[in-house]
């Protein structure tokens, strides 16, 4: 019975859908653009040297605190530390390296 009785024009429902759809895409590039959410480009290159200053510590520190344990424990002094330090460091350009190629 639903089907036969009278109702509103669809060809009317569809352009108030119509509006209402530009009126909400036109919202969301109005907020996406008071927000700042359209900019991805710095925030992607802050990223990538927060990681290469990360590779670089870290390499360096690590290799620097082994090779100290090992003199620590070997009595070597000064040379554990220092072919650890250059062996963080050969590792953290090694990094550095790897993750400033664009992936294949």
């Amino acid at each position: 019975m639903a089907g036969n009785e009278p109702g509103p024009d669809p060809l009317g429902e569809d352009a108030r859908l119509q509006s209402l759809d530009e009126r909400l895409a036109n919202a969301h590039r109005d907020e996406a653009h008071r927000t700042g959410a359209g900019n991805k480009g710095p925030d992607a290159g802050y990223r990538l040297g927060n990681r290469v200053l990360a590779e670089l510590l870290g390499g360096m520190i690590g290799g620097a605190l082994i090779g100290w344990v090992i003199d620590r424990f070997a009595g070597t002094s000064p040379w554990g530390l220092l072919v650890m330090l250059f062996l963080g460091i050969i590792v953290a350009f090694r990094n550095i390296i790897r993750i400033s190629q664009p992936p294949k």
